[in-house]
C-alpha cells in the first residue's frame, strides 16, 4: 500500500468533536460545527485514505417540535443495516437543557432523522455519547457525559449504560466510569451555572472506548474544552460496566496534551483503523493558534507497556 503524507490539521474548517466511522474502505467524519448550508446539522465529510477529504453537507435533519437551539458531539454507529447517531441538543437557550437523542438512516451519508425521544429522559444535563458494542457478546452500551453536583468533587463525569437491544432505551442503572478529580481537569473556579456559583467545577468528557487485548479502554477529555491544559487520559476496565481504573490520571494528561504555542486543547477524540488495517489513529480536535476555530487531526496510537500513548500532536508532514 501507498504511503499518504499528512499535515495537521486533515480539514481546514471548524470541526469539533469529531468521530470517524470507517464504512468498508470509505471514512466518513461528522463534527459539531455551523449548520450546513443545505440546511442540515453536524458537518459531515467523507474520506478514502484519512487525509484528503470532501464535504457532503450536513447530517442530521434539524428538530422541530420541539426546535433545538444547539447540536453537540455526533457518533454514528452500524448495527443491521442501519446507522443511529447520537448526539445531545438544547431545546431551550441554555446548554444546561442539553440532553441525549439518536436519530436514524438506511445511509452514512444521512440526512439522519431523529426518534422523536429522550434516550433517558430522567437524566438531567447529557452529553458526549458514545455507542459501544462489547466484541466479546455483541451487548450494546452508551457511554456518555453528565453532571455530578450532590458530592464532591462537583463537576462534569462520565457514566454508562447497558442499551436495548433496538439501541434506543437504556436498558440498566448508570455506572459511574470516571470522575474528574485531578488540577488539570478543573473547568472552571466559581463557575456561574444552573442559578448558583460552584467554587470548583471539574469536567471529564468526550469518552471513546475501545477493546483491547482482553481489556477495555476508555479514552476520555479533561479540563476546560476552551483552555490550553485540555488533554486526553485513559481509564481500564475488565468489563464495559467497570469498574473502571483511572491510575494515570494523577499525572495526566498523559495520552495526549499541547504544545503551547503549536498545539492547542487538543482532545475530544475517536478512533479508527486507518488504511493499512493495522494502525490505530486517533482523530482529535485542536484549536488554530489564534484560537478561531477547533480543527480535525490525526495521529497514530502507540501501545506501550503502562497502556496507550499518541504519537504526537504533530505538526510537521507524517505519513498514513
Amino acid at each position: 500500500m501507498t504511503s499518504i503524507a499528512y499535515q495537521n490539521p486533515v480539514w481546514p474548517g471548524y470541526f469539533a468533536d469529531p468521530f470517524v466511522l470507517r464504512v468498508g474502505e470509505t471514512y466518513y467524519a461528522y463534527g459539531t460545527g455551523p449548520k450546513s448550508p443545505d440546511g442540515l446539522e453536524f458537518p459531515l465529510l467523507r474520506s478514502t485514505d484519512l487525509v484528503h477529504w470532501n464535504s457532503l453537507g450536513g447530517a442530521l435533519k434539524p428538530l422541530v417540535n420541539p426546535v433545538a437551539n444547539n447540536y453537540w458531539a455526533p457518533e454514528v454507529i452500524a448495527k443491521d443495516g442501519r446507522f443511529y447517531l447520537y448526539y445531545s441538543a438544547s431545546t431551550s437557550n441554555s446548554d444546561a437543557d442539553q440532553r441525549l437523542r439518536v436519530a436514524i438512516s438506511d445511509n452514512p451519508e444521512g440526512p439522519f432523522a431523529d426518534s422523536g425521544q429522550l434516550i433517558m429522559p430522567s437524566l438531567g444535563f447529557s452529553i458526549d455519547a458514545h455507542p459501544f458494542v462489547d466484541p466479546r457478546d455483541a451487548q450494546p452500551y452508551l457511554f456518555f457525559a453528565s453532571d455530578y453536583e450532590k458530592e464532591e468533587p462537583t463537576g462534569t463525569g462520565i457514566g454508562v449504560v447497558a442499551l436495548t437491544d433496538d439501541m434506543m432505551y437504556a436498558a440498566s442503572e448508570v455506572r459511574t466510569v470516571v470522575r474528574a478529580s485531578m488540577p488539570w481537569q478543573i473547568y472552571e473556579r466559581n463557575r456561574d451555572y444552573k442559578g448558583r456559583i460552584w467554587p470548583t467545577w471539574n469536567c471529564v468528557e468526550g469518552p471513546f472506548v475501545v477493546h483491547h487485548e482482553g481489556q477495555y479502554y476508555c479514552f476520555y477529555s479533561g479540563g476546560a474544552w476552551y483552555g490550553a491544559d485540555y488533554g486526553v487520559e485513559v481509564a481500564v476496565a475488565d468489563h464495559p460496566m467497570g469498574p473502571w481504573r483511572d491510575d494515570r490520571a494523577a499525572r495526566g494528561p498523559t495520552v495526549l496534551k499541547g504544545i503551547p504555542e503549536k498545539v492547542i486543547g487538543p482532545g475530544h477524540c475517536s478512533l479508527v483503523f486507518g488504511p493499512d488495517d493495522k494502525t490505530l489513529f486517533m482523530v482529535y480536535h485542536a484549536w488554530d493558534v489564534q484560537r478561531t476555530k477547533r480543527r480535525m487531526c490525526i495521529d497514530p496510537i502507540v501501545w506501550k507497556s503502562n497502556g496507550p500513548v499518541v504519537d504526537g500532536p504533530s505538526t510537521e508532514y507524517r505519513t498514513v
